[in-house]
């Protein structure tokens, strides 16, 4: 067993938002469809797909700007 830290430190920090994201979709949209129908369930799983985009592209532009910031170093 390795000990790179910044490497635990990142495959930990995937793993925790793999898991928030499975929570979310599985969890918060299993409850929607299971209260309220197939429609609604529908609806929030569009919903939970929008939001996606504005955040990835947020993260896209870190990722990038990060990438930027250590090639000029």
């Amino acid at each position: 067993m390795s000990r790179d830290l910044r490497e635990y430190t990142k495959s930990t920090q995937l793993r925790l938002v793999v898991g928030f994201l499975l929570v979310i979709f599985l969890v918060g949209d299993g409850l929607i469809f299971f209260f309220y129908g197939r429609g609604a369930g529908l609806a929030g799983l569009i919903c939970l797909l929008g939001t996606l985009i504005p955040v990835s592209l947020v993260v896209l532009f870190l990722w990038v700007a990060d990438r930027a910031v250590k090639k000029q170093r």
